[in-house]
């Protein structure tokens, strides 16, 4: 068992859980609760477990089946809860490999819909579109570089396991990225206060890429630009803007409406 945080192991979890770059250096993450560590057991991506001693006794039992043995580690119930955000941890957590998806996975099929978002920085806002994004049927998700990181501990757990089943991409330019969209035969719309249509007014058929832009400052002028078609949500009172996932959210399910 181990019960003190100067472990080498513990350490590396801590710095994975806080620094974005590591996770990057490293190519993992950590998730927490029964839920996620299962999805990530599914795809074969987890490294190694670590379980609380009340933990151990109710999910070790459920690790028969997965195709490999994976280490695992018991913690004492104190430390385990010092490794943990949630207010009741479940007692189990993994480090995980990252997903990787090749581009083309996803943006070459006939009907794609794409998520596009630029300098997404609230990590309860990127997880939920992500979370969205797979229940709206969006084919993937592409991310400007400057967006809070998909892999940050709150990020993951508003993904709710999403992160694991939608394909995503990291651009270093999403300009260029949705240029080549473009090119690609993807008719790309944006949300804007003076878009000539009501968002429920287009049929979005095709290949569509789906453009969402920063909390505070919405879409670059650039980025703006390069849209083929500017659409406007409907808002009452003083609101200038909607939350950036609400907006996201709405744009994906009349995507999804436009195609049953």
């Amino acid at each position: 068992m181990i019960e003190s945080n100067a472990n080498a192991q513990i350490k590396k979890i801590q710095k994975l859980k806080k620094s974005a770059r590591f996770r990057r250096q490293e190519r993992l993450f950590i998730v927490e609760g029964w839920k996620m560590t299962e999805e990530a057991l599914n795809r074969g991506l987890v490294r190694s477990l670590y379980f609380s001693v009340s933990g151990e006794k109710e999910y070790a039992g459920r690790l028969s089946g997965y195709g490999r043995e994976v280490p695992s580690e018991i913690l004492s119930d104190r430390l385990f809860s010092e490794l943990t955000d949630t207010v009741t941890p479940q007692g189990v957590l993994a480090v995980v490999e990252m997903p990787q998806y090749d581009r083309a996975q996803f943006a070459h099929s006939k009907n794609a819909a794409l998520l596009c978002l630029e300098d997404i920085q609230d990590p309860g806002n990127l997880g939920t579109m992500v979370r969205t994004a797979e229940g709206a049927g969006m084919a993937g998700v592409v991310m400007s570089k400057r967006c809070v990181d998909l892999f940050n501990p709150k990020v993951v757990r508003s993904t709710m396991g999403a992160l694991f089943r939608v394909p995503f991409f990291f651009c270093e330019e999403i300009t260029t990225d949705v240029e080549l969209l473009k090119k690609e035969g993807f008719t790309i719309y944006a949300a804007h206060p003076r878009g000539q249509k009501m968002f429920t007014e287009e049929t979005y058929s095709g290949r569509v890429g789906i453009l969402i832009g920063n909390e505070a400052n919405g879409l670059s002028e650039e980025l703006s630009n390069l849209a083929d078609k500017r659409v406007r949500i409907p808002m009452e009172g003083q609101l200038e803007s909607l939350n950036a996932a609400v907006s996201a959210a709405l744009f994906m399910y009349e995507v999804h409406r436009n195609r049953r």
